[in-house]
């Protein structure tokens, strides 16, 4: 006999953290520890808690928080 397919939440969604690049449209942002970000359609979003992107992000003269 067949067990019945218990319904699943989906996984909740990590917060994210939106810039506005207010000088490109797209392009790659190295990071210091040699990750890539990648601008698209002037945004780029980084996980809540990636502490080094969000400092990066936070001292970049061309990117601006998204509220």
């Amino acid at each position: 006999m067949a067990t019945p397919k218990k319904d699943q939440a989906p996984p909740a969604e990590a917060a994210q953290v939106t810039y506005r690049d207010t000088r490109y449209n797209s392009r790659v942002l190295i990071l210091p520890d040699n990750r890539q970000l990648t601008v698209a359609r002037f945004l780029v979003t980084v996980p809540a808690d990636d502490a080094e992107a969000l400092k990066y992000l936070e001292g970049h003269p061309d990117l601006q928080l998204q509220e």
